[in-house]
């Protein structure tokens, strides 16, 4: 009864990782030859495990990735295709992000550019930044309609709230002086909070 009445508990705090393992800990005999210390820090750490999946499961799915299995360890860093293995890896680390830095991708169409950038994003959700892809056109008719339903400041503060915003196929349409306006106030309030951007 006491173990039903722990466990109800620590789901109650939503210590979901916690109940498992506790579960767990209770199921296994192997685990009675552990002093109570260590036992219990392999609870704790199962929380910590637990909640970690969970945010990065978030993260991502908040992200909208286009290809969202991209993942900087499979990017292909051949000599042909131009990209530098120190480069990536320099960029692996997410430092850009903290240095609101920036980064530009331009290649060919079908060079790879869209999933390397969710490469790079996802990387950045891993270490716990939120990401948002979005085609540029896209953003520019969202932001459009944004302005006419009054909406307009409030997706400006949401957009500069994102540490990685990917902006796919810019450049392939000029943009009117609305869509120019548009970009220059996105980029200011993102600047002003200091997140990066792809």
């Amino acid at each position: 009864m006491l173990m039903q009445q722990t466990l109800s508990q620590l789901r109650n705090l939503k210590l979901d990782g916690m109940a498992r393992a506790f579960e767990e800990q209770a199921a296994l005999t192997a685990s009675t030859s552990l002093s109570f210390e260590d036992r219990f820090g392999m609870v704790v750490e199962r929380e910590l495990a637990w909640r970690d999946t969970r945010r990065l499961e978030r993260l991502m799915k908040a992200a909208r990735l286009k290809n969202p299995q991209a993942c900087i360890e499979d990017i292909d860093v051949r000599q042909s295709r131009g990209l530098d293995q120190r480069v990536v890896a320099t960029l692996a680390s997410c430092d850009w992000i903290r240095n609101a830095q920036n980064i530009i991708l331009s290649g060919p169409t079908g060079a790879g550019k869209t999933w390397i950038a969710c490469a790079f994003a996802q990387q950045a959700c891993r270490q716990g930044f939120s990401a948002l892809y979005v085609r540029a056109a896209r953003l520019f008719e969202e932001l459009r309609i944004a302005h006419g339903d009054g909406s307009f400041t409030r997706r400006l503060a949401q957009l500069a709230k994102i540490d990685v915003l990917l902006l796919d196929d810019w450049g392939l349409q000029e943009l009117d002086q609305g869509a120019r306006n548009d970009l220059l106030e996105v980029i200011d309030d993102r600047v002003g909070s200091r997140s990066g951007s792809v």
